[in-house]
């Protein structure tokens, strides 16, 4: 079977055929995305009601801390800092979660390695499809905070929300994928990802507005593609912003060309994970 493994391995740049690999697949990439949702909610008592409560509980500290007491919400006229920090953790939430499941990803599933043949890409692609069903709970509850319980007219830009919802998925794999390769060979990365979510999120404009970063540097700030994905979530919704077009479609470059060289990157290490795992 290994002879196998090294055999399809061989295709190390990308092609269409890993993509078509994956989708023949399909019914397996489902029963991982299945289990992978199974084991955060079973024997909970609250089930998917968690998926709300983590970026609530945040928006709750940063209100209390950033707002209250730091007075951020004074530069952000017209809108409640509790929503605007809330559209802001949904998508961000998914980008860490999402980030951290695909990057160790490859290193909690060594066992099938050398067991069966599947396309190995399916691997890191589960957590990066499993967090959607937690993405779509909690961004519910931002149709209701900012219509139902602030009364907030509805914009026309909603209709960007798929571009910035398949950007923030580009983005969480590209860099997934970069990752989980490099962490077969260097078990240092799951030391880095402890302090480099909370660096992206905090290099992200989550808590504080893209106005307090000098103008100047708003052209580089955008190539990092979560700000263009924050910063579009917000314009979705709030009246008075205007949708950021340059920098989500700076954003957008940076996010496909990491996720087709994570993807190269990726099938070229492909070979070696049996014999390293």
């Amino acid at each position: 079977m290994k002879t196998v493994i090294n055999k399809q391995s061989g295709k190390s740049s990308f092609s269409w055929q890993t993509w078509r690999e994956v989708i023949q697949y399909k019914d397996l990439l489902f029963v991982l995305v299945k289990r992978d949702v199974n084991a955060v909610y079973k024997q909970t008592v609250i089930g998917f009601a968690w998926a709300v409560l983590r970026p609530l509980a945040q928006m709750l500290l940063f209100t209390l801390v950033f707002d209250f007491i730091m007075g951020f919400g004074d530069s952000i006229p017209g809108v409640p800092y509790p929503v605007f920090t809330y559209i802001a953790l949904v998508p961000w939430t998914y980008f860490s979660s999402a980030l951290a499941g695909s990057s160790s990803s490859l290193v909690s599933n060594m066992a099938i390695f050398t067991k069966v043949y599947f396309p190995r890409l399916i691997i890191p692609l589960t957590p990066i499809i499993a967090k959607l069903v937690d993405f779509a709970i909690a961004f519910s509850l931002v149709f209701v905070m900012v219509y139902g319980y602030y009364g907030m007219p509805v914009k026309a830009e909603l209709i960007y929300l798929p571009l910035l919802i398949g950007m923030m998925i580009m983005t969480s794999f590209g860099v997934g994928l970069w990752l989980s390769t490099l962490s077969i060979q260097y078990r240092d990365i799951a030391q880095l990802m402890t302090f480099l979510i909370p660096l992206l999120m905090y290099a992200a404009p989550v808590i504080y507005p893209i106005e307090r970063i000098p103008e100047d540097w708003q052209h580089i700030y955008g190539l990092y593609p979560m700000v263009g994905v924050i910063e579009g979530f917000r314009a979705a919704f709030f009246v008075g912003k205007d949708m950021p077009i340059d920098m989500i479609l700076r954003g957008l470059g940076v996010a496909f060309i990491i996720m087709i060289s994570g993807i190269v990157y990726f099938k070229k290490k492909e070979g070696i994970f049996a014999d390293v795992a």
